[in-house]
């Protein structure tokens, strides 16, 4: 029996890393049909549009240029249907064709989520019985917030640590000098943690929005149109959550290093006798978050970007133009 012709079809980046770690797709069943013979192909066939239908039509043109039996698209973007309601997937029996929506698996092991994801999906299309379109949408409850999840990972906002990297080392050192300074010292020990609390968001918040301001990252509706507006909130939440989460991973590196710091360089009899009040190592910790806040905001909001591409990838938007400018660049 001639093995079944399958096109896996991966939008760039992200999606192309899930497909080619799925190399080894094959029917659960192999006794009662024929093997898969999978063709990966990283293309981005997605366009500005999250209609399902656009990205089916776009895949079954690929079908008919490379003679697959079955296409299934993987790719980053959110799908909605007419009324609304985002999807995991969609299919096209009729023409073998259907597509898959990473960031609705909800980001938690993605890789065996999308095996088993993309194992359902072209058993289905290889259905003998073909009908209409067969579409898998999330629960009305909690459907976008998974979605949501999903997108952040998908950004993958570790990967602002090393793009952030200049700014960081610009608050280490602003942290450092800070450290030994009496004043500063005076203000740590005069603060109550609630003010701390406060600190910390507004340092937070203030990398954040220097960030979307600075890379040009907040994405605004092509139209007036409740489709593009919902769309445009979507990709700015997630690009906020996602830049959230980068720089609390900077601020807390930041916070331990200026923690190390103290106990490596303090004396609390010496700074509390110079500075006549009780110190002890304890102190140590409010003094550090302090100067954690203090120095994210003197040092990373003076400071230029390292690598303003992983940044901009944090951007659902950005990465939608560099797709529609590589399928204009394909066309």
């Amino acid at each position: 029996m001639e093995p079944l012709r399958v096109g896996l079809v991966a939008d760039p980046a992200y999606p192309t890393q899930v497909a080619r770690r799925l190399d080894d797709l094959q029917p659960a069943d192999r006794e009662g049909g024929p093997a898969w013979d999978v063709e990966l192909l990283s293309e981005p066939f997605t366009s500005a549009s999250e209609s399902p239908e656009d990205a089916l039509d776009r895949l079954a043109d690929l079908a008919g240029e490379r003679r697959w039996e079955v296409v299934v698209g993987v790719t980053e973007l959110p799908l909605r249907d007419d009324d609304g309601h985002y999807l995991l997937a969609e299919a096209d029996r009729r023409r073998g064709v259907g597509v898959l929506s990473l960031p609705a698996l909800g980001g938690v092991r993605p890789q065996a989520r999308a095996r088993t994801a993309l194992l359902d999906l072209i058993t289905d299309l290889t259905d003998p019985d073909p009908s209409a379109e067969a579409r898998v949408p999330l629960p009305p409850r909690g459907g976008r917030a998974r979605l949501l999840r999903g997108m952040v990972i998908a950004n993958r906002p570790w990967r602002l640590v090393p793009g952030l990297s200049s700014a960081l080392v610009a608050a280490l050192t602003t942290g450092a000098i800070a450290t030994i300074n009496s004043t500063v010292w005076l203000l740590a020990d005069s603060l109550h943690p609630w003010r701390l609390v406060v600190a910390t968001v507004a340092a937070i918040a203030l990398v954040v929005g220097w960030l979307i301001i600075d890379a040009h990252l907040w994405d605004r509706p092509e139209d007036d149109s409740r489709e593009a507006r919902e769309r445009s909130r979507l990709y700015n939440t997630s690009t906020v959550l996602t830049l959230t989460a980068g720089a609390v991973v900077c601020y807390v590196v930041l916070y331990l290093v200026n923690l190390v710091w103290a106990f490596f360089v303090l004396d609390p009899a010496v700074m509390g006798g110079f500075l006549r009040i009780s110190i002890s190592h304890a102190d140590f910790f409010l003094l550090a978050w302090f100067v954690a806040s203090a120095a994210t905001v003197g040092g990373a909001l003076g400071s230029g970007l390292e690598s303003e591409e992983a940044v901009r990838a944090a951007a659902y938007s950005k990465r939608e133009e560099l797709r529609r400018e590589r399928l204009a660049e394909r066309d």
